[in-house]
C-alpha cells in the first residue's frame, strides 16, 4: 500500500510484462510505494486487453497507484485509467495532449537522442520515458537511458522515468541520475519472484541510497 505522503525521492513505476497474471501485478502494490503502473497490451487483442485492464485499474487506484494505458486512449477511457503512454512524433504528441487535456495525462517515450527528447518536450507531456518496454533483460540499465535521464533531470522540469535493469539493485543507479522515477518490470515480475517482496526491497534500496529532492 502506498504511503499517505509519497517519499521525496525517486519513485517506482511498474511496467507490466507479457504473460504476468493480473493478480501478480496487484500483489506488487502491497509491497510498498508505487507511483504508477504502465499497462502495454503486450500483443493482446482489444477485448482481452480491456478485460485485463478492468481487473487491475480499480485495485491499483485504490492503492494510490496511477494507471497508464500504453497506446490506446479509447481503452484508457473505457477502463477509467489515469493516462496514456505513447511513442509518437512531436506533432502527433501535441495533438494527443490537446485532445486529452483535462481528461487524462499523456506521457511519451521513444526518444533516443537529446534532440529527439527536446522536440517531444516542446509539447509539454506529463513525463518523458527513457527506455523500451521489454528491454530490461540485463542486470544494469542501458547506458544511453541513464545518460539521457541524467541530462534531462538536470535541464528540464518535466519529470522523467528511466528504465532499470533486471536486478533490483539497478534502482540505485537510476536514482543517482536525479530522475524522478525508475521503471521496473522483469526485476519485479520474473518467474519465481515475489512481487511484494521485490517492491519492498526496491523501496528499501531507494530509501537508503536515493538523493532527496528539494521541496
Amino acid at each position: 500500500m502506498n504511503e499517505a505522503t509519497p517519499p521525496n525521492r525517486c519513485r517506482i513505476v511498474l511496467i507490466a510484462p507479457p504473460f504476468v497474471p493480473a493478480e501478480h501485478i496487484c500483489a506488487a502494490f502491497e509491497g510498498g510505494d508505487v507511483a504508477s503502473l504502465i499497462l502495454p497490451d503486450n500483443g493482446m487483442d482489444d477485448a482481452s486487453f480491456q478485460a485485463f485492464a478492468e481487473r487491475i485499474v480499480p485495485i491499483a487506484q485504490a492503492a494510490g497507484v496511477a494507471v497508464i494505458i500504453a497506446g490506446d486512449s479509447r481503452i484508457a477511457g473505457r477502463v477509467q485509467a489515469d493516462g496514456i503512454h505513447v511513442d509518437v512524433r512531436p506533432q502527433e504528441l501535441a495533438e494527443t495532449i490537446e485532445r486529452l487535456a483535462g481528461k487524462m495525462m499523456v506521457g511519451v517515450g521513444g526518444a533516443k537522442t537529446r534532440d529527439e527528447a527536446l522536440e517531444l518536450g516542446e509539447a509539454r507531456p506529463d513525463y518523458m520515458f527513457f527506455g523500451r518496454f521489454g528491454y530490461d533483460n540485463k542486470p544494469e540499465p542501458h547506458h544511453r537511458n541513464l545518460a539521457l535521464g541524467e541530462w534531462w533531470a538536470e535541464m528540464i522540469s518535466i519529470p522523467c522515468i528511466v528504465m532499470a535493469g533486471s536486478e533490483l539493485a539497478s534502482v540505485e543507479t537510476v536514482a543517482a541520475t536525479g530522475a524522478e522515477f525508475v521503471a521496473l518490470s522483469s526485476a519485479v515480475f520474473a518467474d519465481g519472484r515475489d512481487p511484494r517482496a521485490a517492491i519492498a526491497a526496491a523501496n528499501a534500496l531507494l530509501d537508503e541510497t536515493a538523493p532527496r529532492f528539494e521541496d
